[in-house]
């Protein structure tokens, strides 16, 4: 059982990083569509962007591993750890909106892609809104892990 929580745990952490990279990208995309007529300002801001979405691929990445081995691991390991989905759906609509918040993190990185070709974002008005999105989806893949309700 120790083995699953430590898992777990790893997991968590490198899913909050990852979020944090999710929630703070677009903020820099705003600030980029807001810095006006400063190219030393926007290429600092584009760098960090940059780097953000490089980390946050990382954090994505190994939090995918422990939730893979979470998920799945009891086939390889079943001495050490437990089926927890078995049957229950919960974790189909949960990996349903990992997808959703993994899409976005994507399309935010085309934009700053774009950004640093030199192509128009969308207004800072339409990057705040979508900053947003990311809290809901969150919301939703936090309750079903907890209350697991099917």
């Amino acid at each position: 059982m120790m083995t699953y929580l430590w898992i777990k745990s790893f997991h968590v952490v490198f899913v909050i990083a990852w979020m944090a990279t999710v929630f703070y990208l677009p903020r820099i995309l705003v600030n980029v569509a807001e810095v006006g007529d400063q190219p030393a300002v926007k290429a600092r801001l584009l760098l960090m962007g940059r780097r953000l979405y490089r980390f946050g691929h990382n954090m994505f990445g190994v939090a995918f591993l422990f939730g893979l081995a979470l998920w799945e691991g009891w086939r390889v390991f079943p001495q050490a750890l437990p089926n927890v989905v078995a049957s229950m759906h919960w974790i189909d609509a949960k990996l349903t909106l990992v997808v959703l918040m993994l899409i976005y993190f994507s399309w935010t990185g085309r934009l700053l892609k774009r950004a640093e070709k030199g192509e128009a974002l969308p207004s800072s008005k339409t990057l705040r809104i979508m900053n947003e999105l990311p809290v809901l989806v969150l919301l939703g893949i936090v309750f079903l892990v907890i209350a697991k309700p099917f």
